[in-house]
C-alpha cells in the first residue's frame, strides 16, 4: 500500500470527546449507588465542602445539601439522568455541542457544590487529594475539544487533536502549565509542606480504598513520616517543569510525566476516586489529566506522496469538516 494513504493512529478532537464522555457516563452510573438515593448524598458528599469555606461559600453548600436532604431520591435520579445524557451526547457527533454547553453548566454547580471550588478557598487544598478538582478539568478538556469545522491539515504535517480546538495547540499547553504551577504552588502551602502532612494525606486515603492498596497506603505513610516537607517541595519542583516543559519544542516526555504522576496520585491519594466506599461521585483527576495530556500529544500525518515518490492526493475533509480528518477526493 502507498504509503502516501497510509495513516497511524491519531488521537483526534473526537477521540478526546468519546474519553470524556465515557467519564460523564461513569459519573452517571455511580450516581445510581444505593446509598446515593439516601440522606448520605447530602450528608457525607455535599455539606463537607462547607468546612472551612467562606461564608457565602459555605452557606450555599449548606443550602444545596439542606435542598437535596428534602427529596433525596428525586434530586439523585436527576443528577444521574444529566450526567449520562451528556456522556451519551458527547459519543454523537450530532449532539456533541449541545452535550457540552449543558456539561459547562453542570461542572460549574459540581465544581462549586459536589467538590468545594476544589477546596481552593480553605487552605488545605492538596493535588495528592484532587485540586483543583476533577470537574474543572471536565470542562477544560471540553473547550479544547469543542467540535469546529475545519478545512484539515496538510499532508506530512504534525499535529495534536488540541490543535483543531478553540484553544489551539498552544492555548491549551498554556492551560496545562497554568494547571500544573497552580498545583505546585498548593505543595508550598503550610497544610500541605509540614512534617507529616504527607504521610497523614496517605493514612487519610487510605479509609476509603479496597484493603489491599490501603495496606500499601500505610505502608509509604510510615516510610514518608517526618519527611513531608522534602517531599512537598520535591513535588512542587516536579509539578512546575511538568507545567513548564509543554512550552517547550519537546513536550513529550512532560506530558509523560505529567500523565504519570497524576495516576501516582489517583491510586495513591485519591484511592481511585474512593469507588470502593459506596458514595463516590467521580473518578477523580487522575484519568482526566491523562485525557488531557492525550489530547496534546502530536500526531503524525502521513508523508506526503511526492516525498514517496509519487503525486500528492487531493483531499477535503469529511463531512461535518470537524477532527480534522482527511480522506481521498
Amino acid at each position: 500500500m502507498n504509503r502516501a494513504r497510509t495513516e497511524g493512529i491519531r488521537i483526534t478532537a473526537r477521540t478526546i470527546r468519546i474519553g470524556l464522555g465515557t467519564v460523564w457516563l461513569f459519573d452517571g452510573v455511580l450516581q445510581l449507588q444505593p446509598r446515593m438515593f439516601g440522606p448520605a448524598f447530602a450528608s457525607q458528599v455535599i455539606r463537607p465542602n462547607a468546612g472551612g469555606q467562606a461564608g457565602l461559600v459555605a452557606w450555599s453548600i449548606d443550602e444545596m445539601a439542606r435542598l437535596v436532604s428534602v427529596h433525596p431520591a428525586a434530586s439523585n435520579w436527576i443528577f444521574a439522568a444529566v450526567q449520562i445524557l451528556i456522556g451519551v451526547g458527547l459519543l454523537r457527533p450530532a449532539t456533541a455541542r449541545p452535550a457540552l454547553v449543558l456539561s459547562f453548566f453542570w461542572a460549574a454547580g459540581v465544581w462549586t457544590f459536589g467538590e468545594g471550588i476544589g477546596m481552593l478557598l480553605t487552605g488545605t487544598a492538596s493535588p495528592l487529594s484532587g485540586a483543583p478538582g476533577a470537574v474543572l478539568l471536565y470542562a477544560l478538556i471540553g473547550v479544547v475539544a469543542w467540535p469546529r469545522r475545519s478545512a484539515g491539515v496538510a499532508p506530512g504535517g504534525r499535529d495534536s487533536a488540541a490543535a483543531a480546538g478553540p484553544l489551539g495547540d498552544g492555548g491549551t499547553r498554556v492551560a496545562w502549565a497554568v494547571l500544573w504551577l497552580g498545583m505546585a504552588s498548593l505543595w508550598l502551602l503550610p497544610a500541605n509542606d509540614g512534617p507529616d502532612a504527607v504521610s497523614g494525606a496517605l493514612r487519610a486515603a487510605a479509609g476509603s480504598s479496597p484493603i489491599w492498596l490501603a495496606h500499601v497506603q500505610i505502608w509509604m505513610a510510615g516510610i514518608l513520616r517526618g519527611d513531608g516537607t522534602a517531599v512537598a517541595v520535591a513535588l512542587a519542583v516536579l509539578s512546575a517543569a511538568i507545567g513548564v516543559g509543554p512550552l517547550s519544542r519537546r513536550p513529550t516526555v512532560f506530558l509523560i510525566l505529567g500523565a504519570a504522576l497524576s495516576v501516582d496520585f489517583w491510586i495513591l491519594g485519591q484511592s481511585f476516586g474512593g469507588i470502593v466506599t459506596g458514595l463516590a461521585t467521580d473518578p477523580n483527576t487522575g484519568p482526566l489529566f491523562v485525557l488531557l495530556a492525550l489530547a496534546l500529544f502530536r500526531n503524525e500525518i502521513a508523508p506526503s506522496a511526492s516525498r514517496a515518490g509519487g503525486p500528492a492526493p487531493a483531499t477535503v475533509p469529511l463531512t461535518g469538516g470537524d477532527d480534522r480528518t482527511l480522506v481521498p477526493a
